[in-house]
Formats: structure tokens, C-alpha cells, sequence
């Protein structure tokens, strides 16, 4: 009998030896906080995708808790709920907490990147030094990854948006300071009010107008709200990013920091190169359902680009007036992003 437990005790042992050298003694559980539904196309290629890959690249050293549609935290609410260790990772817009974040605005100013892979490939070199980075540390937040969304695209209910005067005195929904300076250079007045209640602010006729990007227009359904929808347009920019606890990150092992990044990285590219792609996609099944999918003509282009002309330097006026990494930023920015 002796004999035999002795086997026994030392087949567990095995077993449990085993079963150490395959799975991690204690995995990391990170808890997630997503103002996205989890259809959207970010969600699914950006930050879905980053929380399988990570699972299966630290062999689940690190799991994640996903809070989507905004449970863990309003979409506005997200920055501080990470900051202050109730979420421990989060997907942010920087837009809804400029005043934290003053510097990130600038990815709203018209005139910058023209794709989303080349906008992204601006942000992640904005994470990964300099001012905008150090900004996010200073906030309690470690980046991890940033996506560019393409263009904002303008999308209305009731007609066209090509010349100005249908600009005038419109109720547009805007992401932000930088786009809220759009809205008004082409005559509009700026709403701003976050993607999740968008579709309700055009139902209800509180909005007259969409800034958006084409590519988050399906998870957020503004396609049936809305009439009429351009596609060559340039209303500023946007992005998505990835932030995590600056402690919570700090207390992970070293070349698990590491995984995160890199698979952040790819995930951003990853993210890019899908949205791009989507849209000429989406426009087709958007005109084949009845909706004006139109161009603005080079005479409109000229028309509203000039308009929103002044756009930069009243960034510079508001930000670098009580902000001298402004000036910086906005060069630094400008080379980066260059077509």
C-alpha cells in the first residue's frame, strides 16, 4: 500500500509538472474597457484581434476581461477609469478628453494624412516619443497601439453638403476641438457627442450632419439614418488608441511588455489596411440600398478646403497659447503624416 501511494503521489507530481511547463502559474486577467460594439471594424481587427493574439503569444500568461458597448465605462469616461485602476486597458478616442489629451486634437485638423495606413503609421511613431507621448504617461496611461481612421467623410439626412450655404447654421456632429473648428469654418455649428449616441442625435433631428469616417459608419448603423454621403472628401481626421494602466504595465514581466507592443503594432497596421480596403465596399452596397452616395466636383473641393483653410492656425492660436509643445507637435505632426 506504501508502494502504491508512492506512485500515485509521484504521477501527480508529474502531472502537475507537467501541466506547469504548458500553462503559466498565474495568468495576468486584464480587465477591458471598449466604448465599441463588438461588430465594429476596429473592435473586430484592432482590438479583438490584439486580445487573441496576445493570449496565444504569452501561451495565456495574459487574459483579458472585454467590456464592450461602453460597461466598463462611458466612452468619455474610459481615459480616467484606466488611469485610476478600474479598468486596467482601454480603447480610447483622445478626442473625448482633449482636455487631458490637448495635444492629440491635432489629428482632427484637415489636410493631413490621406489614408489610414499612412495616418497610422504617423500615430505610432507620435506613442512611441516626444510630446504626445510623454502627454499619456503624464495622464497615467502606458500607449500600446494607435489606429488612424481614413478621412472624416460628411453624411446628412435631408441633402447634399457641396456648397456652402448647405453648410450654414447645421447642427454637425463633430469628434472633437479640431473638428468643431471645421464645422464652424464651413458655417455649421459643432456637436460634439460620441459615436454610440450618434444614431439617436440624427433620428431625433438634433443633428442635421455626420462627420465620420466611412469604414465605423456599419457599427454605429448611420447608414440608416442618413441620405446622403460623400466619399472624397478630407473633414478632418481621427484615431483609435490602446492605453493601459501605466502601474498595471510597469508590473508586468519584461518580454511580456514586449509582446504587447509588438503585437500592438501589428495589430494598428492590421487595423489600417482593413479600413482602408472597406471603403470602396461599403459605398457600392450603400448605393445599391438607395442611398446619394456622391463627389463633391473640384470646384466644391476648392470651394471647402479653402474655407476650412484657417483651421490650423486657430489650432495653433487656442492649443500653443497655453501649450509650447504646440508649435513642435504640429511640425512634427505635418512631417509625419506627409502624403
Amino acid at each position: 500500500m506504501k508502494f502504491k501511494a508512492t506512485l500515485a503521489a509521484a504521477a501527480t507530481a508529474a502531472v502537475l509538472s507537467a501541466g506547469a511547463f504548458s500553462l503559466p502559474a498565474q495568468a495576468t486577467d486584464l480587465r477591458l474597457g471598449d466604448f465599441q460594439s463588438t461588430t465594429h471594424i476596429v473592435s473586430v481587427n484592432g482590438t479583438q484581434k490584439w486580445m487573441k493574439d496576445v493570449e496565444a503569444a504569452t501561451e495565456g500568461a495574459v487574459t483579458f476581461t472585454h467590456f464592450p458597448s461602453e460597461q466598463g465605462a462611458k466612452a468619455d469616461a474610459l481615459l480616467d477609469a484606466v488611469a485610476n485602476g478600474i479598468l486596467d486597458v482601454a480603447l480610447i478616442q483622445p478626442f473625448y478628453t482633449s482636455e487631458k489629451l490637448p495635444l492629440w486634437s491635432i489629428v482632427g485638423l484637415p489636410g493631413f494624412y490621406d489614408t489610414a495606413d499612412r495616418g497610422t503609421e504617423a500615430l505610432q511613431a507620435m506613442i512611441d516619443e516626444g510630446a504626445t507621448r510623454d502627454e499619456l504617461l503624464e495622464a497615467g496611461v502606458v500607449p500600446i497601439f494607435a489606429v488612424a481612421l481614413p478621412p472624416y467623410q460628411v453624411l446628412s439626412k435631408a441633402e447634399r453638403m457641396g456648397a456652402l450655404d448647405a453648410w450654414t447654421n447645421k447642427n454637425i456632429r463633430t469628434s472633437g476641438a479640431a473638428q468643431a473648428l471645421i464645422a464652424r469654418s464651413l458655417g455649421g455649428a459643432g456637436v460634439s457627442m460620441p459615436g454610440p449616441e450618434v444614431y439617436t442625435g440624427v433620428e431625433r433631428g438634433r443633428l442635421d450632419a455626420v462627420l465620420f469616417p466611412l469604414p465605423s459608419v456599419p457599427g454605429y448603423n448611420l447608414q440608416e439614418v442618413t441620405q446622403h454621403i460623400s466619399t472624397n472628401g478630407s473633414f478632418g481626421g481621427s484615431l483609435l488608441m490602446l492605453v493601459m494602466n501605466k502601474d498595471v504595465f510597469e508590473g508586468l514581466p519584461e518580454d511580456e511588455q514586449k509582446v504587447l507592443l509588438e503585437l500592438g503594432a501589428e495589430t494598428a497596421r492590421h487595423a489600417a489596411k482593413v479600413q482602408d480596403d472597406a471603403q470602396a465596399k461599403l459605398a457600392d452596397e450603400w448605393a445599391a440600398a438607395g442611398i446619394d452616395i456622391y463627389t463633391f466636383s473640384d470646384a466644391e473641393l476648392d470651394t471647402l478646403n479653402e474655407a476650412m483653410g484657417a483651421v490650423r492656425q486657430d489650432w495653433l492660436d487656442r492649443i500653443g497659447g497655453r501649450n509650447k509643445d504646440a508649435a513642435p507637435t504640429m511640425e512634427r505632426y505635418t512631417s509625419l503624416s506627409a502624403n
